[in-house]
């Protein structure tokens, strides 16, 4: 009697200690999880404990990503998770320790050393996900923290200049909407100052001269169309360099070393963005991989000058290329690991080599350094996986099926064929819309695969990235719902599969995906068993009217102006709010309340809405966050709650 009642003091510890609450004469499999004192639901039943038992490995995986080399080039700094949040770590060696250094309820966005010796480091933090980033030092003596920007504004894009300690930056600190471009001397507060005004909010700094005189800047206008200047850095005048008024998007952008021009990369009479040479004197645009016919996202320069590395997004895969500048003749580094480069690549000061973040369908996001001469690859983290054995993670299947206007889609399914057993299929879009699904590691959700026995599809609709710039503009303005055709069109084609479950069909998506999931959830509600929108847009008014000033316009080039008679009428009819009453089908609605991008309204209205016509709702609100949850107790319990959800309504 004694050891069971040991047993059950010590069952009772551990529930505690996972936020598990036991009835007072209850047995422990009769557990529940509760929601933590951040979180509010409404509609959400009691979460069996046994969910967390059986699912809680699925969740202690983590992801490494590099952020900057230190000076000396003998050290980096990591982000990475060991607690609740993402914070800052120092790694001075490959497989070496993971040393944190920062400590806050609140994940860190970047950190970076400057590019000449110092002992601190600048990073990046805003306050429960509300996305109004803020600068601190970070002491490295001391480990004193210190706030460099005002705490109250959005600052972001901080670059170190070449020589000395300056760092240029962008604020809303003026207006709260426009990005005006600033200026800071060895981290001290005290020499803050604004250097030139901006007039919108797409204003970002690229790059700074070799001589730091200037600054290389970006306007983005839209994903299709951007803008660059030059900024003198005493006076704050700016000089554009591209002709104004051609359609024409910009990415990446660096000087080189000896300032006669600029490598860009740029989809200026291309469908996809090239790598190009911009010469400043001619203002001449020359076209370098014209052979490579995908994106390249990502350019790095060697600290010498000699050489360029780049990475190209070649149908969601990541290849990465070292360009000699004096020959312009480049080459694939085929030894690194295969999978996706996330975030940056940046060159060690020894100009040989390079860093960069990669993750794969079997593996977490960890930091990677190559010798771009010999190709030697050396793995700096190894992050965890919760103790799942890496071969269980599925490799995906790239997919193809016609739309309804004869255009060939693409996406990626994911599945564990159990014999002649059909699957139930969970589709999950994702948001932007100018964004791409690609085979990353799938973290939580590989738990929908092992353990619920489910197929799941990724899409990438018309409107993603990576296709080229005509299939970027297949959603704009009118033709929003074309997209929403694609999944129609996607669940004609999960028919012809023998091996999906065409009536057990559950769509998903966050922010963009999340209108997406919305307009699914009316449009076909008679071919779909439940969906769960994670910060989705539900009235492209009242989102458009409420979402932050410094991201208006922006998102007013991609979906529509509402202050437009017929595009407010539009976009009204569009939007699923408007459609309330056609959703019969189980939702699962989560929102943060911090939420910059889509106010947590957009939820909440959808929630009252569909509550006053009786339907099946479920609704999670987190005080604590923004567009989307980070902190790991929160994610957890929206993990445990959607397991539960699909249990209830789609594998019934």
């Amino acid at each position: 009697m004694l050891s069971s009642l040991l047993i059950r003091t010590s069952m009772n510890l551990i529930l505690l200690i996972l936020g598990i609450a036991l009835p007072a004469t209850g047995l422990a499999e009769e557990a529940i999880i509760q929601p933590n004192e951040n979180l509010r639901t409404d509609g959400v039943p009691p979460i069996p404990a046994e969910i967390a038992s059986k699912a809680g490995r699925y969740t202690e995986n983590r992801q490494a990503v590099f952020t900057s080399w230190s000076s000396t080039g003998d050290q980096m700094l990591i982000l990475t998770r060991f607690a609740d949040t993402r914070q800052v770590h120092l790694v001075k060696f490959p497989g070496g320790d993971r040393k944190q250094l920062t400590f806050f309820p609140d994940s860190i966005e970047s950190a970076t050393f400057p590019e000449e010796p110092a002992n601190y480091f600048v990073f990046a933090k805003d306050t429960g996900g509300n996305e109004f980033y803020q600068f601190y030092r970070f002491d490295l003596d001391s480990g004193d923290t210190t706030l460099l920007t005002d705490g109250k504004s959005r600052n972001e894009y901080g670059l170190w200049s070449h020589q000395g300690r300056r760092l240029a930056y962008t604020s809303t600190r003026r207006n709260g909407k426009d990005t005006d471009l600033y200026l800071i001397d060895d981290a001290n507060p005290a020499t803050d100052h604004l250097l030139t005004e901006a007039d919108s909010a797409g204003w970002q700094p690229a790059d700074w001269s070799y001589d730091n005189r200037t600054l290389l800047v970006r306007q983005e206008i839209s994903i299709n169309e951007t803008n660059l200047f030059l900024v003198d850095t005493s006076t704050g005048s700016k000089t554009q360099l591209n002709p104004p008024g051609k359609r024409v998007a910009y990415g990446n952008a660096v000087f080189s070393h000896e300032g006669k021009g600029l490598y860009v990369t740029t989809d200026a009479d291309a469908e996809f963005q090239r790598l190009a040479w911009f010469d400043l004197e001619t203002r001449k645009l020359t076209p370098i991989t014209e052979n490579i016919p995908w994106n390249v996202e990502l350019i790095a320069l060697s600290p010498d000058g000699s050489r360029l590395a780049f990475v190209t997004n070649e149908d969601g895969v990541s290849r990465l290329y070292v360009l000699d500048n004096d020959t312009r003749a480049y080459h694939q580094l085929n030894e690194i690991p295969q999978g996706v480069i996330i975030e940056k690549i940046a060159w060690n000061h020894n100009n040989r080599d390079l860093a960069f973040t990669i993750s794969s369908h079997d593996a977490p996001a960890d930091v990677f350094t190559v010798d771009v001469s010999s190709g030697q690859t050396k793995r700096w983290t190894e992050s965890e996986t919760g103790g799942i054995n890496v071969a269980t993670f599925v490799k995906p299947e790239q997919i193809h099926w016609p739309s309804f206007d004869g255009r060939s889609l693409s996406g990626f399914l994911y599945e564990k064929p159990l014999g002649d057993k059909k699957l139930p299929v969970i589709i999950m879009i994702h948001g932007g819309p100018e964004d791409q699904f690609r085979p990353t590691f799938l973290g939580r959700y590989n738990y929908f695969l092992n353990e619920l026995g489910a197929a799941v599809i990724f899409p990438n609709v018309r409107g993603s990235d990576g296709y080229g710039k005509t299939f970027l503009d297949l959603d704009n303005g009118m033709k929003r719902e074309d997209s929403v055709k694609d999944i129609g069109a996607l669940l004609d084609w999960i028919k012809t599969r023998p091996d999906l479950d065409s009536d057990r069909i559950m769509i998903i998506g966050a922010s963009y995906g999340g209108y997406m999931t919305l307009a699914c959830s009316f449009h076909y509600a008679d071919r779909i068993r439940c969906s769960i929108d994670i910060v989705g847009i539900s009235n492209f008014v009242t989102f458009l009217e409420h979402t932050e000033a410094y991201r208006r316009d922006l998102r007013r080039v991609e979906y529509g102006d509402e202050r437009i008679p017929e595009m407010r009428e539009f976009l009204l009819k569009i939007s699923p709010m408007n459609h309330i009453g056609e959703i019969t089908k189980p939702i699962f609605i989560v929102a943060g309340q911090n939420d910059p991008r889509v106010p947590a309204s957009e939820g909440r209205q959808m929630v009252d809405g569909l509550k006053q016509l009786g339907r099946t709702v479920w609704f999670l609100l987190a005080t604590n966050e923004g567009h989307g949850f980070v902190k790991k107790a929160n994610a957890d319990y929206e993990f445990y709650a959607s397991i539960k959800f699909i249990r209830d309504e789609l594998l019934r």
